[in-house]
């Protein structure tokens, strides 16, 4: 079912359930709920009731279609299977623990199908357990709430292979095809503690986010990085190259070694830039908090240099002043880092402003961390890429339905408050200029694509 259907199908159910209250037909029921006789959930409850009403009738008339004649149709005799009673059953669902009694034939050939054989949770069931994985709650916490909210006792290892169900969604999103041509690649990392073998250890999770033609944003992939420096982003950008993408023009990153060596391997000519913002951050960690601010302004007129010459006299002029020789470790980094930090000032203002920070998923990663940092670790590689994977998609639903909902309620465009996109789709702010510019910087790269 596509966003547009489903949307659709909500839409009608609440219009069911509105005409059904303004027709006063529902009146007598709130009042039996307003007065405690009737619960809405657990045991004995009202939705439990209707879950169980309607599953059992579905299960009949599915019955009735495989049997070819309606329960107490009196030519049943004359057909060749016929009802044999029924057999119990409790499913778990979204409303609790449903107890069920399944319809059966003589000849044992009847396989429901709204409720499978074999089967004791409805689907709706699995795709809220993922949604609470996807919201940062480990399975524990997800057992505890399933039991304390709707009564529905889950083990350990159903909950987890429920969650395990989806990685195959996952390592299809991995390796799905991507576009022939990228002229901007963001690539940043959170860390993440992972078991290996009988340790734990801190390992990074690289994220890749790409900037199409079109200047829209999309994921390329998450990577747990298993070995240290040139050997695993070797193995990155083969992976990238043979999922199609032909050519990228800037990879801006945060000093990663081995990553220009490989990057300039697998493309020739392309640009890596290490994040301007990052290299600030550790420029200034161990700056006396009163000299922050003149600090900071002198390194503005570093990076915010019109030419890389310029840029290297301010540092220079900064090294050589008191306040620079107070603080040797902010132009000692500036200084090893400074290969990778000058090529953005090749570029006009309107270009720097895409390509020199990773700042445009930093939003994306303080997210991220919010989720993962509820567990002590994870049980390996697979597990962070599926955790993460699935926290973007809840995100960007998320962000998705708040849009919608102003959408539904007519609130003007200047009045609403809902996010946007988060990363994936985004658009990228000042794209046609600075595309315009990397056209000029690049003409025989990228016109082929244009």
């Amino acid at each position: 079912m596509t966003e547009d259907e489903e949307q659709g199908r909500r839409r009608s159910t609440a219009e069911v359930a509105a005409d059904l209250e303004a027709s006063g037909a529902l009146d007598a029921l709130f009042a039996r709920i307003d007065s405690g006789e009737v619960q809405l959930t657990g045991d004995g409850g009202l939705l439990p009731g209707l879950l169980k009403a309607a599953l059992e009738r579905g299960l009949q008339a599915e019955m009735s279609s495989h049997l070819g004649y309606e329960k107490g149709d009196p030519e049943a005799a004359s057909f060749p299977n016929s009802r044999n009673g029924t057999s119990p059953k409790t499913v778990a669902t979204e409303v609790g623990d449903v107890g069920l009694e399944v319809p059966r034939d003589r000849d044992g050939t009847f396989a429901p199908r709204l409720v499978p054989k074999g089967s004791r949770r409805l689907g709706g069931l699995d795709e809220m357990i993922i949604s609470l994985y996807a919201g940062g709650m480990t399975i524990r916490d997800i057992q505890h709430h399933l039991a304390s909210t709707i009564g529905t006792e889950l083990s350990h290892e159903t909950i987890s292979k429920i969650t395990d169900e989806i990685l195959e969604e996952v390592l299809a999103w991995q390796r799905r095809p991507l576009e022939a041509f990228y002229p901007v690649v963001y690539l940043d990392a959170l860390v993440v503690k992972v078991r290996d073998g009988a340790h734990v250890r801190n390992k990074a999770a690289h994220i890749a986010v790409g900037v199409d033609l079109e200047g829209i944003k999309h994921v390329l992939g998450i990577w747990v990085q298993a070995a240290e420096g040139a050997k695993f982003w070797a193995g990155v950008c083969a992976e990238l190259a043979n999922r199609g993408v032909a050519d990228v023009l800037v990879v801006c990153c945060d000093g990663l070694t081995g990553l220009p060596e490989a990057i300039e391997a697998t493309w020739p000519g392309s640009m890596v830039q290490t994040c301007v913002v990052h290299l600030i951050r550790a420029a200034m960690r161990f700056v006396n908090y009163g000299h922050r601010k003149a600090v900071a302004a002198a390194l503005k007129t570093v990076y915010q240099a019109p030419d890389a010459p310029t840029a290297r006299a301010a540092l220079d002029a900064f090294a050589a002043s008191e306040l620079g020789k107070r603080n040797p470790n902010t132009v000692r980094v500036f200084a090893d880092a400074w290969e990778r930090f000058t090529p953005f000032l090749a570029f006009p203002p309107m270009l720097r402003r895409v390509i020199y920070t990773t700042n445009s998923i930093e939003s994306l990663n303080y997210q991220l961390r919010k989720i993962i940092k509820n567990r002590g670790h994870f049980p390996n590689d697979d597990a962070v890429v599926k955790l993460l994977w699935l926290a973007i998609c809840n995100i960007e639903d998320k962000r998705a339905r708040d849009r919608q909902r102003e959408r539904d309620q007519n609130v003007p465009s200047d009045k609403r408050h809902a996010d946007g996109r988060l990363v994936e789709g985004q658009v990228t702010t000042n794209w046609k200029q600075a595309l315009a510019q990397l056209a000029l910087a690049y003409p025989d790269r990228i016109n082929p694509y244009l």
